[in-house]
């Protein structure tokens, strides 16, 4: 079974504080999503395989290690996922891309699907999935399915801030995903926003409202 994985870095959790905060505009949010979902990264990679190469320096051979075995794609749901893709491909830059469209309709919390586009080779893949909020875990869940049916194996999850209630449903639901998240939340509002959150991240990152 998979495990939920909580980064607590100083830095990511300095700027998640920096995140919530109300004030914090859109231009200083998007960069504070990037450079977290950089950071998180970093934890979601450590088990990359390596090899063992002969490099030429300038004074000598060195025997040292690259990165071997394993191509990854990173799918970010739309739209907030979008704000984490320039970090995470900042360390990845070799990784492919994918786009899987969901939002959540408030009146009924059901999941809808408008667009799901993976690169061609995904089955080869190992596949992380970033999104900045994992709140009831529904989302997610069907993410998570919809990249199972196109043949991947390997699947991690990325959160900057989850709720205890989606861990649960999302780790019942797929208990082979670990999950990777920069903080645990108290729990869910009246209408499954998480508590103390930082808001809609989507409209924060694009600046919508």
């Amino acid at each position: 079974m998979a495990g939920l994985h909580l980064t607590d870095h100083p830095l990511i959790q300095h700027k998640i504080s920096l995140m919530r905060d109300k004030n914090t505009g859109a231009k200083e949010f998007r960069e504070l999503v990037s450079e977290t979902a950089m950071l998180i990264c970093y934890e979601a990679t450590r088990d990359l395989p390596l090899k063992e190469v002969e490099i030429a320096t300038p004074l000598a051979v060195a025997k040292t290690k690259i990165i071997s075995g394993r191509k990854l794609a990173f799918v970010p749901i739309l739209r907030a996922g979008l704000g984490m893709i320039d970090g995470v491909t900042n360390m990845v830059p070799a990784a492919k891309i994918g786009h899987i469209g969901m939002f959540r309709d408030d009146e009924n919390c059901n999941v809808i699907k408008y667009y799901c586009k993976l690169p061609e080779d995904v089955a080869e893949r190992d596949v992380i999935v970033v999104d900045p909020m994992l709140a009831t875990g529904n989302t997610a869940v069907d993410a998570i399915s919809e990249i199972k049916a196109a043949g991947v194996k390997n699947i991690k999850f990325m959160f900057i801030i989850a709720s205890p209630q989606g861990i649960e449903r999302l780790q019942s639901a797929h208990p082979d995903v670990d999950i990777y998240c920069g903080a645990k939340d108290d729990g869910l509002d009246e209408n499954n926003y998480i508590i103390p959150g930082l808001g809609d991240a989507g409209d924060r990152i694009f600046g919508t409202k």
